[in-house]
């Protein structure tokens, strides 16, 4: 259970985001915060002032976890990145399409235009921002026209186009009016350049004239002259504040960091995807007392990448072992350069900093929950034993399930918890043999006789070759299974332990109308079990896995078994030209009305596969 009185005390008086879950453990809301501590207390405080969508919210928070990030503006932003990924619920007035607005200066244009945007594309040009504040954007674009003479039309000038009458916009001192040929490109380009320079923040002099003219100006009490200065003064400042989580018309990149206590690990990677922390994902490892940084980074760069389909153009991380040879073997999975950098200075280094912060956040919220989850899951089998009567602790529990689809792919699943937690190595899958149809008991009882039979069998093999019996995968038995049933599944299960001369007791996990846990059939009875209680949670916890894990398994089958069609009857069509047709034409109907030339069209389809097809579907009409 999430300790939410420790977590809000633990909370750090700093601006970030966070997410709240429901017991399911799905993103209901993402907020962003000023003072993470603050926001974060008043959702769980009594308060009449509550809205009736934040009462329901609250009533359904599990639990909450939180980014530290270095300003609310930055928060805000990442708020909404996390916002359009997830669609959490009690978003819903933020899941709309509308995005902040952008300031962007045309650079693949011979003169560029300036202007704003919501807009984010690869088209060449210069994006700034995204900002929050709309009306300084447009009242800093409006500085820049004054500032800056750019055009803003909509033509397509080029140096050598045909001139033109200028607009108004030059007489009035807005434009340089290249239209005309009045300004020649490379002087323009440096006036571009100083837009540039400006918003980036690199150049202070726009600020300090400012400021210069609006002293001036309250110096001969023209006060509302030095107001307006005033207000774009606040306006250009809040355009220059530098953003670290989105930075526009950035290449793909990840942030990897480390945070170690004094025995275990937790690494954090940030994902930006075109300039936008879209995700991160953390990885404990244990025992990495004495371990160096750059030995941890190195050992998770090689596995992360390894088994990933993605590799992004630049990872940045603290220190890393074998940097030339690492980067030359993602370069070699890439296709393309892959750069490994170690940032000194800078917006890459704050991220990087603020990647290790989170990290070591996750490690101490990650060790809490431990120990936590240590003493739920004692009392919930303490429990579990009393009502079962059960002279010990059930340590290890195995439940079992059956799924079918009308009949379909029947498989078996066994999953087991140990000490109240699952333990996924233990996990194992069946595919029913011996049974036709959807007959759930004699599927039972066919998977439970194989399980008992294998263990039965290592235990002879292990006990000859005197080896422990943690070499093999089914000698250890269980303390008591559950079954996804009522009497009926326990019953098989007793019969089957019964054959084997082996003494388990086995229960049966029931649920109401709803589909939810009401209780366990034990000896023929059915239990009450307190719906609050931990032992309802575990037993919560069992049956949904047991159900998820034999569900993962039958579709997996179903989807191999959709792959299999006609076409693999057809002569030198193998498994990647049957997905290419499949992919082109969208059914076999299709590709049995298409011509020749038509599937030739097809990529890896070669004439003598052309063919092949055409001869194939020609025969079974004649037949």
């Amino acid at each position: 259970m999430f300790d939410f009185e420790y977590q809000l005390k633990i909370l750090p008086d700093k601006p970030g985001v966070y997410l709240m879950k429901n017991s399911l453990g799905e993103i209901i809301y993402v907020g962003k915060a000023k003072v993470l501590k603050n926001r974060v207390r008043q959702y769980f405080q009594n308060s009449k002032n509550h809205s009736e969508k934040v009462k329901a919210m609250v009533k359904n928070i599990a639990e909450f976890e939180y980014i530290v990030t270095d300003s609310e503006m930055e928060a805000l932003i990442l708020e909404c990145n996390l916002i359009k990924k997830y669609k959490p619920r009690y978003n819903i007035l933020l899941k709309d399409d509308k995005h902040y607005p952008f300031i962007k200066i045309t650079l693949n244009e011979d003169f560029p235009r300036i202007f704003v945007t919501r807009m984010l594309a690869k088209d060449g040009a210069k994006y700034f921002g995204p900002y929050t504040d709309v009306a300084a954007v447009y009242e800093t674009i409006e500085l820049i026209k004054k500032v800056f003479p750019l055009r803003t039309c909509k033509m397509n000038i080029k140096e050598d186009s045909e001139r033109i009458r200028p607009c108004l916009n030059y007489h009035i001192n807005l434009c340089g009016a290249p239209c005309a040929g009045l300004i020649k490109k490379e002087e323009y380009a440096l006036i571009v350049k100083d837009a540039i320079d400006l918003l980036s923040g690199k150049d202070v002099k726009i600020v300090k004239e400012l400021k210069s003219k609006m002293e001036e100006a309250a110096e001969n009490l023209e006060f509302e002259k030095a107001a307006a200065l005033r207000d774009k003064v606040m306006a250009v400042e809040k355009i220059t504040e530098k953003q670290k989580v989105l930075m526009a018309n950035a290449p793909d990149e990840d942030f990897i960091n480390v945070y170690s206590d004094e025995k275990d690990s937790c690494i954090q990677v940030f994902f930006l995807r075109e300039g936008k922390i879209v995700g991160r994902e953390h990885f404990m490892t244990e025992n990495t007392a004495g371990e160096s940084k750059a030995s941890i980074i190195s050992e998770f760069v090689k596995e992360f990448y390894g088994g990933t389909a993605f590799i992004p153009k630049n990872i940045y991380v603290p220190d890393l072992e074998d940097v030339d040879l690492i980067e030359q073997w993602l370069t070699m999975k890439r296709g393309t350069k892959v750069w490994i950098k170690i940032p000194q200075k800078g917006e890459k280094k704050d991220l990087i900093d603020m990647v290790e912060n989170n990290a070591k956040i996750t490690i101490e919220q990650f060790k809490l929950k431990i120990l936590q989850d240590k003493e739920l899951n004692k009392t919930a089998l303490s429990e579990l034993a009393e009502i079962l009567q059960l002279e010990e602790l059930p340590n290890r529990i195995e439940a079992y399930d059956i799924s079918n689809i009308q009949g379909v792919d029947s498989v078996g699943s066994m999953i087991v918890f140990e000490k109240g937690k699952a333990k996924n190595s233990d996990y194992r899958r069946f595919k029913i043999k011996t049974v036709k149809g959807a007959n759930d008991y004699d599927s039972m009882r066919e998977i439970l006789e194989r399980r008992f039979q294998h263990g039965l069998d290592e235990i002879k093999a292990i006990s000859e070759r005197n080896i422990p019996l943690s070499s093999g995968k089914f000698c250890i038995f269980p303390d008591l299974i559950l079954m996804d049933g009522g009497k009926g599944q326990v019953n098989i299960a007793l019969e089957v332990l019964k054959s084997y001369n082996i003494n388990i007791p086995v229960c049966g996990m029931v649920k109401d109308d709803k589909h939810n846990t009401r209780g366990i059939i034990y000896n023929n009875n059915e239990l009450y079990i307190k719906p609050s209680s931990q032992v309802m949670k575990l037993v919560t916890r069992i049956q949904d896995e047991v159900h998820r894990f034999a569900i993962s398994y039958h579709r997996s089958l179903r989807d191999k078994r959709v792959l299999h069609s006609i076409l693999e009857d057809i002569p030198g069509i193998g498994e990647k030209r049957r997905k290419e047709l499949l992919k082109k034409f969208g059914s076999i109907e299709n590709i049995k009305k298409a011509s020749y030339e038509q599937l030739l069209e097809t990529p890896s389809v070669d004439s003598k596969a052309a063919k092949n097809i055409v001869d194939y579907f020609a025969k079974s009409v004649q037949k």
